[in-house]
């Protein structure tokens, strides 16, 4: 518990921190819808060309770690669109939907890296490496998808496509694979920057996020923000784990999936749902709950797992 609590904290934290600092008499607030801008075109797109241009492919093939992983995020991303005609006729939202969609999907890799370094070393850090290597590309094209298709915008194939792949996430994701696996060098200052760049995409995605919430959403959440809750800290760890021991996975290899599945959402999701049309706020406030009840849950999944690793 002291491990998560520790690795949850400083995103709560910054969270708060967002909160407050929008609310401050001393900051002009014209500076956040630049913010927003520079965060999705610029920091984001920099951690995921940082994050696939350094990755190390070796040994990558489709395995049982890639057919868990890929398996479970098309699974998770199948259920949720089936919701919709069911949540549409309660009265959600195109935009709500989006989000509800894009929190049961993404998954914060970076705080599962936080806590797989202090349970399981280099092998839990490995595995959540490698499984963020594998499904960076599939939850981002998935989601652009989504927002593309529900946020009101022409749906003719021609625009769609050209939607996704001028997306500046997209772009970024792809360049970075073909740097790696093309054996491009890139000048060492200009990664050295880039990766700075990429650094700074984490700390400032969680301040927007603070900014963008909506207290009373987070403190009363509706139905809709629960269901996002349910998604991603029950259901998909389900999904992971149930594939993962399907294709004979175990050991601390399963814990470590289990732990990427059963942390909250990823923050960067919020910036795109600001700047392509998603709602924004429902996104804050089904992220920072799932913060908050993923200090519950991932003991949880973390505990049954180890049931069925010790057999």
């Amino acid at each position: 518990m002291t491990v998560i609590f520790e690795s949850i904290v400083p995103i709560f934290l910054l969270v708060l921190i967002g909160v407050f600092l929008r609310r401050a008499r001393f900051l002009d607030q014209a500076i956040w819808p630049g913010l927003e801008q520079f965060g999705y075109f610029v920091l984001f797109p920099s951690l995921l060309f940082s994050t696939l241009a350094q990755a190390n492919f070796s040994g990558l093939t489709p395995d049982a770690t890639a057919l868990a992983s890929i398996g479970s995020i098309v699974t998770m991303s199948a259920l949720v669109l089936a919701l919709w005609p069911l949540l549409k006729a309660r009265g959600v939202s195109a935009p709500a939907f989006t989000s509800v969609f894009q929190t049961a999907t993404r998954w914060n890799g970076f705080m599962a890296l936080a806590i797989a370094d202090k349970l399981y070393g280099h092998t839990g850090l490995s595995m959540i490496a490698l499984i963020m290597t594998l499904i960076i590309i599939p939850i981002n094209f998935f989601n652009i998808g989504v927002l593309v298709w529900f946020g009101g915008q022409s749906r003719g194939f021609g625009t769609f496509a050209l939607r996704i792949i001028s997306n500046p996430l997209i772009v970024a994701s792809v360049a970075g694979i073909i740097v790696n696996l093309a054996g491009i060098p890139v000048y060492g200052p200009v990664m050295t920057t880039i990766d700075m760049l990429a650094k700074a995409s984490l700390s400032l995605g969680l301040v927007m996020v603070g900014a963008g919430l909506k207290i009373g959403d987070a403190l009363r959440p509706k139905p809709v923000t629960l269901i996002g809750v349910g998604l991603k800290l029950i259901l998909m760890p389900v999904f992971m784990v149930g594939f993962a021991l399907a294709f004979g996975i175990g050991g601390n290899a399963l814990m470590a999936i289990a732990l990427g599945a059963a942390v909250p959402t990823a923050m960067n999701g919020y910036l795109l749902a600001k700047q392509m049309g998603g709602d924004a706020p429902l996104y804050a406030a089904i992220a920072t709950v799932q913060t908050v009840v993923s200090f519950f849950t991932i003991p949880m999944v973390l505990g049954v797992t180890a049931y069925f690793v010790s057999g």
